[in-house]
């Protein structure tokens, strides 16, 4: 676990309300960090989404996934045997 010491700079009334509202406790900023790392990830996966249904790229199977992935880890292990 990575303990983080901040300094935060927040308007008297933002940090009385979120202080009073119980915000500020690390397991509600724990909370509020996942939730927003979380909605980032799933913007950046639509974002990808996007991407390759524009570039007219045609959907793979989880099979055909599964066989490129294999096909990955082969040619690693015999760069790496070599």
């Amino acid at each position: 676990m990575t303990t983080l010491e901040l300094k935060l700079n927040l308007p008297d009334r933002l940090a009385q309300d979120a202080a009073q509202m119980g915000l500020l406790d690390p397991d509600s900023l724990q909370t509020m960090l996942r939730e927003a790392v979380r909605s980032r990830r799933i913007a950046q996966l639509a974002l990808a989404r996007q991407r390759v249904a524009e570039a007219g790229i045609p959907p793979m199977s989880l099979d055909e996934i599964q066989e490129e992935v294999d096909a990955e880890r082969a040619e690693r292990r015999n760069k790496s045997a070599s």
